[in-house]
C-alpha cells in the first residue's frame, strides 16, 4: 500500500516578483486590482516594504491624487504588472539587488484591509 498525501486546491500565496524594470503580480495577489485603473506606489525604507494601492477610475476623477504619483498596472487573466524602472531603482539600491546577477526576485506580500493596498515584504524572500 502507498502512501499518498493528496494535492489540496489551496489558494496561492500572494507572490509580486520585482524585475529591473517592472513589478509581476501572480494570479492570486491580482485579484486584488481587478477594478484597479492605475496604483499608487509606496517604500516604506525603514520597513523595507512596498506597498501597491488600487485606484478606481472615479477616485482618479476627483482630482485629489497627483498625476506623477499614478502608476499604470496591465492587469492580465493569471498576472498584473507594474512599471517603473525609478522605482525599482531605489528598490534594488535598498535592498542591494543585483539584476544583473538575476533576472528577477520574489517576494511574499499581503493584503493590508486597513490601508487597502497589497504590501509587498521584501524581508520575506522567496527562494
Amino acid at each position: 500500500m502507498t502512501n499518498f498525501i493528496w494535492a489540496s486546491k489551496k489558494p496561492l500565496d500572494d507572490i509580486a516578483t520585482l524585475y529591473e524594470a517592472n513589478i509581476t503580480l501572480n494570479k492570486s495577489a491580482t485579484s486584488y486590482f481587478e477594478n484597479a485603473y492605475v496604483v499608487l506606489l509606496g517604500l516604506d525604507v525603514e520597513n523595507k516594504l512596498i506597498a501597491v494601492k488600487p485606484v478606481t477610475k472615479d477616485e482618479v476623477s476627483l482630482g485629489f491624487i497627483p498625476d506623477e504619483q499614478q502608476h499604470n498596472i496591465t492587469v492580465k487573466s493569471s498576472y498584473s504588472r507594474i512599471c517603473n524602472k525609478l522605482f525599482l531603482k531605489e528598490v534594488s539600491d535598498l535592498m542591494s539587488l543585483d539584476f544583473e546577477a538575476s533576472q528577477a526576485y520574489k517576494f511574499k506580500a499581503e493584503w493590508n484591509k486597513k490601508d487597502n493596498a497589497l504590501v509587498i515584504d521584501l524581508k520575506n524572500r522567496e527562494v
